[in-house]
């Protein structure tokens, strides 16, 4: 851990501090500014004078640093994701404010101006996002022109998540990495000369499939000259980390659960998915006709396609998107027998399946889909039908995408493990990549996601997602 991390995060305490303060105090000038008492008097003056203002302002911000602190915004990080932080300012300043209002209920007294809570409350957010995106900018630039900060890294792996931790690195300084070189294998003669030569801080090991030997003796270098070890998992190493316990008599079980969606992180998911799903199809529903009109106009057949995909517990359920493709190609479970044809022959072709290799296969430039079909695909508007498979229970807001019937025959044990969840409309493959991740890393990320589940994760992923679709950017 770099002091600068420590330094960087210490400052957003005070920082918060007085962004939060200043955000109530601009909400109390503006509502008691002549420009707006001369449509609407102050009334609040005589029962809420400046000082006990200011006093319950400061003492509102202590709350909601705690809360802050809670929610994890003053986790010491590399970077900082704006968007990330932004989230959580928004439920963390959205908490405090309600408590106050509670407060003011419980104490039975009369609160003149909505004014300054709901001012204080978009001031508050504002006010505490922009002294984060300030902070964010200035570390960014002394990583960049001063390396200030920068984590000194050793990449040890050759295969393609090598190759992809490389370039993360080298095309975004953002990440607070700098790259001081990369051996093929865990060799500790190099490593040791490498460390005299450069004095890295870390190692990250990118490809872990080493004997086991030579990857403690790595383990034990790192320990003994104080660096930080990190490893990308294979898939076989991505183990759960939720588990309980409990005792049999005198004797100790652990049970390993694949998830934390368990209990009562199932009902709140689906509750989640409920509301927010019927609230996207209330809203958008003249999206939803706009689409079924255009698509009906512009080729003959059914507006929904149908098609089945497994889901929670490998159990089948009817999978909805707006038609993308030619009616006479897809209709049925596994399409025509003419549109099967040419998938087999697509799925051979090595220049145009991306996904070649996999159990899942990705088609660029696929003949089978209509023009409005691939304008659909590109904006993700095909999938806004699914919406209705969330409502039903079949579906998540978030999780693994559902593949098709016969592309699940072709999982491995591994790779099957994501049936454990729902699968969503989008997740954190999505965010992460989409089609460019290879098979294996986007089941990593699902298994991830589904191990270390929480609502925050949820929104996240949500928050992203549109951004994701509209400027093709992903997450690194």
């Amino acid at each position: 851990m770099k002091k600068s991390e420590l330094i960087f995060t210490a400052i957003l305490v005070p920082l918060d501090f007085l962004m939060l303060v200043g955000s109530g105090l601009a909400a109390y000038f503006l509502r008691t500014n002549t420009w707006i008492t001369q449509y609407r008097p102050v009334y609040f003056e005589l029962s809420l004078p400046f000082r006990e203002y200011l006093s319950l302002v400061i003492g509102v911000t202590i709350f909601l640093l705690v809360v802050f602190a809670l929610i994890g915004l003053y986790k010491i990080k590399a970077h900082r994701v704006l968007l990330d932080d932004f989230l959580k300012i928004l439920v963390g300043i959205s908490a405090g404010i309600f408590v106050l209002v509670f407060y003011i209920f419980l104490r039975q007294e009369l609160f003149n101006s909505r004014f300054l809570i709901l001012v204080g409350w978009f001031l508050a957010i504002i006010f505490v996002a922009f002294g984060r995106l300030l902070i964010g900018y200035w570390q960014r630039y002394l990583m960049k022109k001063y390396h200030l900060g920068v984590h000194r890294v050793l990449i040890i792996g050759k295969d393609k998540v090598t190759q992809k931790v490389i370039k993360n690195i080298n095309q975004d300084a953002r990440l607070g990495y700098l790259l001081v070189g990369n051996f093929s294998e865990p060799n500790l003669n190099k490593i040791e000369q490498k460390f005299k030569d450069s004095c890295f801080d870390e190692i990250i090991l990118a490809d872990p499939n080493w004997p086991k030997k030579d990857i403690l003796e790595l383990v034990n270098f790192c320990e003994n000259n104080h660096l930080v070890f990190k490893f990308v998992p294979n898939l076989f190493q991505t183990l759960t980390v939720n588990s309980v316990s409990s005792t049999l008599g005198t004797v100790l079980l652990i049970e390993i659960k694949r998830t934390a969606l368990d209990g009562w992180g199932r009902i709140i998911k689906r509750t989640f998915d409920i509301i927010f799903s019927l609230l996207f199809i209330i809203v958008f529903s003249p999206v939803y006709l706009i689409i079924a009109l255009v698509i009906k106009l512009s080729s003959p057949g059914p507006v929904i396609y149908k098609d089945y995909r497994y889901g929670y517990r490998r159990k089948k359920f009817v999978f909805y998107k707006f038609r993308s493709m030619r009616s006479d190609l897809c209709d049925g479970e596994f399409g025509t027998k003419e549109g099967r044809d040419i998938l087999k022959e697509l799925e051979k072709d090595q220049d145009r399946n991306i996904r070649g290799g996999s159990p899942i296969h990705k088609i660029r430039n696929d003949p089978r889909i209509t023009k409005i079909g691939s304008f659909l695909r590109k904006s993700s508007f095909d999938e806004l039908p699914q919406f209705f498979n969330v409502l039903k229970g079949d579906m998540s807001l978030v999780g693994y995408r559902p593949h098709m019937s016969y592309e699940v025959e072709k999982y491995n044990l591994e790779q099957q493990k994501m049936f454990c969840a729902k699968p969503g409309i989008t997740g954190l493959a999505q965010i992460s990549g989409r089609s460019d991740l290879d098979f294996d890393e986007e089941v990593k990320l699902d298994l991830f996601y589904i191990e270390n589940w929480s609502l925050i994760l949820d929104l996240v992923i949500l928050l992203k997602t549109p951004f994701i679709v509209l400027l093709k950017k992903y997450q690194t």
